[in-house]
């Protein structure tokens, strides 16, 4: 598998998930983020971040050009995602299933980082 792959595959969720945070607020409150209050304006936002994410992945896996640096922010952007829910864990959610996740997310978008820095290292010669 590649670091290609892996990023469309992320890409695709984010832009899913983002894009049905932003244009179907509501739903998405009520099966992913209810944390009252609701606040529309705050799933807007996220559902832009994510799409923003989503489609940098699928821009870079497409052209093929300058997919670690997308790697790495998504990456990062993830890590701040999973630590907010270890730290927001008593204000509700869903801890059973968005730790492991959001988890697997990290974990992934990290293999593809690593996966594209090894394709891009120069070969050693002897």
């Amino acid at each position: 598998m590649t670091a290609r792959v892996l990023a469309l595959a992320v890409g695709i969720f984010y832009l899913l998930s983002g894009g049905w945070a932003f244009l179907f607020p509501t739903g998405f409150y009520s099966i992913v983020a209810n944390f009252t209050p609701y606040n529309l304006h705050l799933l807007h936002d996220v559902g832009a971040f994510q799409v923003g994410l989503g489609t940098a992945l699928l821009a870079a896996a497409l052209a093929g050009r300058g997919l670690a640096p997308i790697l790495f922010g998504v990456l990062a952007g993830s890590l701040l995602h999973l630590a907010s829910h270890v730290i927001d864990i008593r204000l509700g959610g869903h801890p059973a299933t968005d730790l492991p996740a959001l988890t697997l997310m990290a974990a992934v978008l990290m293999l593809a980082l690593l996966l594209e820095l090894r394709r891009r290292r120069p070969e050693s010669r002897p």
